[in-house]
């Protein structure tokens, strides 16, 4: 698959095949791809925690929140949610202020290998901070940035181009089909030379 057709197939899935298993193995390639993209400073602040353990991820689900323009979802039911979780936290003592940076070009290239294998994820960065360090034993040090659910995509996500002054908010209709907004390359494409 090309680079585009990676970043047009790579959306925020938010309901999986819960019963089918992300490994260990594609988990650990995913943060291993991560590790090699650039860094800040080449400081590397990032550090992972990952879980295919159904026992863990059962405690983890309920510290999210889920698809914050639809408030009225509560997120994916039993049996659609994320079979596997990779939590991104930061080192304190490492270049703190620029591994926000770093956190998008991680996630991004997590999530575009994920595709690349045949799964889907969504980043998630509203979840209950304290009550999810306590759950994974976060080391001293660290602090939660980002989790990234994963597993096989149940759900259509379709692009739909808008104009400038629509709506951008996704949505999901009736038959479960969820709809991303995106403006059209000329309405972001300031100027060229």
């Amino acid at each position: 698959m090309d680079l585009k057709s990676l970043v047009q197939k790579n959306r925020s899935y938010r309901r999986f095949e819960q019963n089918t298993p992300v490994s260990l193995e594609t988990l650990t390639e995913l943060v291993d791809l991560a590790r090699l993209t650039g860094s800040a400073g080449n400081k590397q602040p990032l550090r992972y925690l990952v879980s295919t353990a159904p026992d863990l991820n059962e405690k983890i689900f309920p510290t999210l929140a889920w698809a914050g323009a639809i408030p009225e979802w509560p997120g994916p039911e039993a049996g659609e949610r994320p079979a596997a979780y990779i939590v991104i936290a930061g080192d304190k003592n490492s270049w703190w202020e620029w591994s926000t940076v770093d956190l998008g070009i991680v996630a991004q290239t997590i999530l575009l290998g994920a595709v690349d294998r045949g799964l889907g994820g969504c980043m998630i960065g509203v979840f209950k901070r304290k009550i999810l360090a306590d759950i994974l034993e976060l080391p001293e040090g660290l602090e939660l940035h980002l989790v990234i659910a994963l597993g096989k995509p149940v759900e259509e996500v379709v692009l739909e181009e808008v104009n400038p002054g629509d709506p951008l908010a996704y949505y999901r209709t009736l038959d479960q089909v969820h709809h991303v907004p995106k403006l059209k390359l000329q309405d972001v494409l300031v100027k060229t030379w």
